[in-house]
């Protein structure tokens, strides 16, 4: 969305909200053009619920949840299933299995995955922290549930590699996620499959 003057505050706006996954500048634009003309209905409250998101919102020191609280609300839950332990990338991840409704044990989020191109090493993922909770007594498996790409996959079996040590069963997801898929953008069912099939590695 071309522009014939500049505004700092507004071009302050659109650059940040194209940071946002989704987001290019002509977009962007139009999301501030959007929020601007809905100031009370829309902007003032939203605005108010990022500062308060960021003052409020946590990160669990346990599993990588964010959350109101830490432990986050589902490491407290005595009800989930404490002797499953399912590795996820990453929150968004973590989120789909939740509202698919498919899984209660407890989790544990990496944080991303390997990736030489990015500078990603096993410096920067909470694998020291996995191995540490998998080497708790009530723990008999840890499930990968990485994404079927590349960087995934080989994330899988590094972690696989520094869980060997600990008296677990380590699984990883079976049929029904694709290669090249990740499991933010998978369906219920297909998450479904993936999981009943896990196998071990």
């Amino acid at each position: 969305m071309r522009r014939n003057y500049s505004n700092e505050e507004i071009d302050k706006l659109i650059l940040l909200i194209s940071k946002l996954p989704g987001y290019g500048p002509k977009s962007a634009s139009r999301a501030v053009l959007h929020l601007l003309k809905r100031k009370d209905q829309l902007m003032i409250p939203l605005s108010e619920s990022l500062l308060s998101a960021s003052k409020n919102i946590l990160t669990c020191e346990n599993c990588g949840n964010i959350d109101l609280v830490s432990p986050c609300t589902l490491c407290a839950d005595e009800q989930r299933d404490q002797s499953q332990l399912c590795v996820v990338e990453d929150v968004a991840d973590l989120w789909a299995l939740e509202k698919a409704e498919l899984y209660s044990g407890t989790y544990h989020v990496l944080g991303g995955t390997l990736s030489a191109i990015n500078g990603v090493g096993p410096d920067d993922l909470k694998v020291r922290k996995l191995v540490e909770r998998s080497q708790a007594e009530n723990v008999s498996e840890v499930i990968l549930a990485l994404s079927a790409t590349v960087d995934g996959q080989t994330t899988a079996h590094y972690v696989a590699d520094c869980l060997k040590e600990c008296e677990v069963t380590v699984s990883r997801l079976g049929h029904g996620v694709p290669v090249g898929g990740e499991l933010d953008y998978m369906d219920e069912g297909t998450l479904a499959a993936a999981l009943s099939s896990r196998q071990k590695i």
